[in-house]
């Protein structure tokens, strides 16, 4: 796979926090925990940095 196509599609979503390593953390409970409010905020900064 080139590249550039596994950056196109690497991105986090929510109901990635369901799946391991992270609902053996605590899941989306434990982040919404931590990061509060800001959670969106936050997954679309990743996101745009991930995406660059």
């Amino acid at each position: 796979m080139p590249a550039n196509t596994s950056q196109a599609n690497l991105s986090i979503e929510k109901d990635d926090f369901e799946l391991a390593p992270f609902s053996r953390e605590g899941g989306l409970g434990k982040v919404h925990q931590v990061f509060g409010g800001e959670l969106n905020r936050i997954i679309d900064e990743l996101n745009g940095v991930l995406a660059a």
